[in-house]
């Protein structure tokens, strides 16, 4: 019994020493485990760095596009109902430049820095349309050809446009409700300070050849980022704060999740403020020019916001990193993420509206419809109270 005591005391003392040292790593896990829990999501998604490794994006010292002050803009009451109904956290309403609402709920403030979740592709695609115009990436070259380390994996041989335009063709789970799935073992990589390279990489399974169909794959824009690494052999950082941060002029430094090696979750690890979320919509409702700046190429983003693939009977088109709604008018189109982020612009209205929530509801029948429609009940209200 004595040897058996000492025994389970070893035992312990070693549980002890490998909790000490490993405590950020079990603290980060925890964190990954515990993201969307009911109590925890809204206070979670307003300070991701405080539990993931992060790196800021530099905003220099420009001052920040102005969103002057309009007519202020009330809320119809069906709007009202959808903000209690999907978990809204913040909206922000601009029309023709000026800002006409701004709303907070669920206890979060105007200077939360909510993750972007998959809005951040469209961040992404912002900056390789710079790429592309410069001559850095040529979008019908196989990914492998900027980062070699894809050539044993699903990736070989699809272009940098396949990837874009998520037509790769990768065997790749995206059901964020299943913990054995895909993206949330991603998700662990990322919490426990793995590799996203290497994740990504190991991926050899495929569903189909490259560009013979359409399947949304969030982990196909973190090929893009280790495409547009190996292309300038520039940290993806450094990149997006030069040449779309600075210059667009936003009002709080963001910051990017990482990896443990430091690498930028680009897929979905951007943060930033509300009102910054629109000031990207405005960038691209002026055909990615603001303030007589032309910072992202017209063409790209015309290319980028019109589709590219074929999508699903019923489902949205998909461009470049981009969604279009069905029936989309010209110009209308948008960025969102899992949970309630988005950032919608219809270019013939001049209304960008910018959202964030913590909706767990957000995967059930009929919410996309219903997060589109009110978005454009939202911009005919504007209009028809500007007459």
């Amino acid at each position: 019994m004595r040897r058996i005591i000492k025994a389970l005391g070893i035992i312990v003392m070693i549980l002890a020493a490998l909790a000490v040292w490993k405590r950020d790593d079990l603290a980060r896990l925890h964190a990954v485990l515990t993201l969307f829990d009911t109590g925890r999501i809204v206070q979670n998604f307003s300070h991701m760095d405080a539990a993931f490794l992060s790196v800021p994006v530099p905003k220099g010292d420009a001052a920040p596009l102005p969103l002057p002050a309009g007519t202020p803009f009330a809320l119809p009451p069906e709007a009202q109902d959808w903000v209690a109904q999907r978990s809204i956290t913040a909206l922000v309403l601009v029309k023709d430049g000026q800002l006409r609402h701004e709303s907070y709920y669920l206890g979060t403030g105007p200077l939360d820095r909510r993750i972007s979740w998959s809005v951040a592709k469209s961040f992404l695609s912002a900056l390789m349309g710079t790429l592309v115009a410069d001559g850095s990436l040529d979008l019908d070259r196989p990914v492998e050809a900027y980062a070699p380390v894809l050539a044993g994996s699903a990736y070989a041989g699809a272009t940098v446009r396949q990837v874009a335009n998520m037509t790769a063709g990768v065997e790749f789970d995206e059901d964020y409700l299943k913990f054995s799935s895909d993206i949330n073992k991603m998700g662990r990589v990322l919490g426990l300070g793995g590799s996203m390279d290497a994740f990504t990489a190991g991926i050899t399974a495929r569903r189909a050849p490259p560009g013979d169909s359409w399947q949304y794959v969030s982990i196909d824009t973190h090929v893009l980022g280790m495409v547009i690494a190996g292309a300038t052999g520039q940290p993806l950082t450094d990149l997006l704060a030069t040449r779309i941060v600075q210059p667009l002029g936003l009002e709080v430094e963001p910051y990017y999740l990482t990896d443990g090696l430091g690498q930028p979750f680009v897929l979905g690890g951007l943060n930033l403020i509300t009102r910054d979320y629109a000031r990207m919509g405005l960038l691209f409702l002026n055909n990615g020019a603001v303030q007589g700046q032309q910072i992202v190429p017209a063409e790209w983003v015309a290319q980028s916001t019109v589709p590219q693939a074929v999508t699903p009977p019923g489902a949205m088109g998909y461009g470049y990193q981009w969604w279009i709604p069905q029936g989309a008018a010209p110009g209308e189109f948008l960025a969102q993420g899992v949970y309630g982020q988005f950032i919608y612009v219809n270019r013939a209205a001049g209304v960008v509206i910018a959202a964030n929530g913590a909706d767990k509801g957000f995967t059930a029948a009929g919410v996309e419809a219903q997060n589109i429609a009110m978005f454009r009940t939202l911009t005919a209200a504007l209009e028809a109270a500007d007459g």
